[in-house]
């Protein structure tokens, strides 16, 4: 059985035990994002070592609830919720590490307990990439709303009696969708992923101050690279043209979020990306 992301400082003994059976998607992944290449099957999931990185997640979220302020002056008693951060090199496999670990702590502490909040959904729209000549870099670090993103954390953060909707990236429509999550109330963990939630920048440091802890996903290169081309593939482009845009603009993206691996509470190694592949 294929192993999962193993942390460099290793998860507790105690945190071990998890659920037994295997753990649908949320929903079926696009292709190029998570989901597993045609006519090869998937592996099955450690679920221990998937427990065990759940289990953590978890813990970062404390027992006691916390007070607030009704509309109306009185207080209202609501659970604490918390944010983690999965952040890594593009084609890291950081999205379906995250669904995973939702999908985990759902089994575990119910289906409204944890939620999924990708920053692909705050990708520019291809009109205003256009608008500010970052056609050819989509994807970099100047192509997200990364104020609407902190935005939202710190609503997500704060805010624990509404429902909130979440945006996404369609790999299909090549532009951000509105609305496709949810942050139901009941939620009291919330993943996020993204490349750049560690980087020591204007926008990213207040996006950072949401999270309880950011983890670092590291995966090899030419395993990063190889899932990258096949995206590119999925999404239309030819081989020139996906190895092209890898080269220019995936890898110096990479490079780029290499340097915040140092800022990141702790790092995750994988050794097969395969080893999060779902089976259908």
């Amino acid at each position: 059985m294929a192993d999962l992301p193993v942390p460099e400082n290793p998860a507790r003994p105690d945190l071990a035990a998890g659920p037994q059976g295997p753990l649908p998607p949320e929903r079926p992944e696009p292709p190029g994002h998570g989901a597993a290449r045609p006519g090869r099957a998937a592996p099955p999931l450690d679920l221990a070592a998937l427990a065990a990185l759940a289990a953590e997640a978890w813990s970062l979220v404390a027992d006691d609830a916390v007070h607030r302020a009704a509309p109306d002056g009185a207080t209202d008693t609501v659970p604490l919720r918390r944010l983690l951060g999965i952040a890594g090199a593009p084609g890291a496999g950081k999205s379906t590490l995250a669904r995973a670990l939702v999908a985990a702590v759902r089994e575990r502490h119910g289906a409204g307990s944890a939620a999924y909040l990708p920053l692909d959904g705050f990708h520019l729209s291809n009109a205003q990439l256009r608008r500010l000549g970052l056609t050819d870099r989509k994807g970099s670090e100047p192509s997200f709303d990364v104020w609407g993103y902190a935005a939202l954390l710190d609503r997500v953060r704060r805010e624990g009696r509404h429902e909130i909707y979440v945006p996404d990236y369609d790999r299909t429509l090549h532009e951000p969708v509105a609305a496709r999550h949810l942050v139901p109330p009941s939620a009291r963990l919330v993943i996020t992923e993204g490349n750049y939630l560690a980087c020591d920048a204007p926008g990213w440091r207040a996006a950072r101050a949401s999270l309880a802890e950011v983890w670092y996903l590291e995966t090899a290169d030419a395993v990063r690279e190889h899932r990258l081309v096949e995206r590119q593939l999925a999404g239309g482009r030819d081989a020139e043209q996906a190895r092209a845009w890898v080269a220019g603009n995936d890898q110096p993206n990479g490079e780029q979020v290499k340097e915040s691996r140092r800022r990141c509470d702790r790092v995750l190694v994988p050794l097969d990306m395969d080893m999060f592949s779902w089976r259908d």
